[in-house]
Formats: C-alpha cells, sequence, structure tokens
C-alpha cells in the first residue's frame, strides 16, 4: 500500500541526464522539489540556477506552481498507471536588471543592435 501512497518521479536535465527516479509523498511542494533538485546540481556552472526562482519544472507541457504539491499538480491523462513521471528542469538564463544594464550574475548587458539608422 505504501507504494500507492507515493509518487515515483524522475527530472530530466537540459543536457539529457536524470536525477532520480526517486519516491516522492503526494504532499511534496514543488519549491522543496526545486530544492532538492538544486541541491545535487554542480555548483560550479557558469548559467546554473542560483535559487528555486531561477528554475522551473514541467509536466505534460504545464509549469508547476512553486506552493503547489505533487497531487495537485499531477496530470492524469498522461500518466501511465504505476509508471515513473518525468519532469522536465529549465533553467532560466540570468535577467537584466532595468535599472543599470547588468545581469544579475554581474556581467554587463549586450547592446541589441550595434548598427546605425541613417
Amino acid at each position: 500500500m505504501a507504494s500507492e501512497e507515493s509518487i515515483e518521479v524522475k527530472f530530466r536535465l537540459a543536457d539529457g541526464s536524470d536525477i532520480g527516479p526517486n519516491r516522492y509523498s503526494p504532499t511534496t511542494t514543488v519549491g522543496s522539489l526545486k530544492e532538492m533538485i538544486l541541491s545535487q546540481l554542480p555548483k560550479d556552472e557558469e548559467n546554473g540556477p542560483k535559487s528555486i526562482n531561477d528554475m522551473k519544472l514541467i509536466n505534460a507541457g504545464k509549469i508547476l506552481e512553486n506552493h503547489k504539491t505533487l497531487a495537485e499538480s499531477r496530470s492524469p491523462v498522461s500518466e501511465v498507471p504505476g509508471g515513473i513521471i518525468t519532469m522536465l528542469v529549465v533553467v532560466r538564463p540570468p535577467m537584466p536588471d532595468r535599472n543599470n544594464d547588468t545581469l544579475h550574475d554581474g556581467s554587463s548587458k549586450q547592446s541589441s543592435c550595434p548598427c546605425a539608422i541613417l
């Protein structure tokens, strides 16, 4: 009965590698899943996520919200009973700070158009 109460999930990263599969309680929040993923990612990546807000989890084409639980985020249409749910992990690139044209990581923003209009 315990196997029916937990949900088996693996996370597919952009490079094609996976984290998991592992079993989670249906009451586990998406935010806590992101924290677990963040702790397992290499820290030395230049464009890697710095916080859970820098990444998104996608299940069955739907972006999952941090405050929702696994049970609320499941898509019964795309799941096979007893199967492993694969969620995609998407890392958001550093966003520019609109006030001073620098990225959150400290590098300066490139101009979008180097051409001159005559």
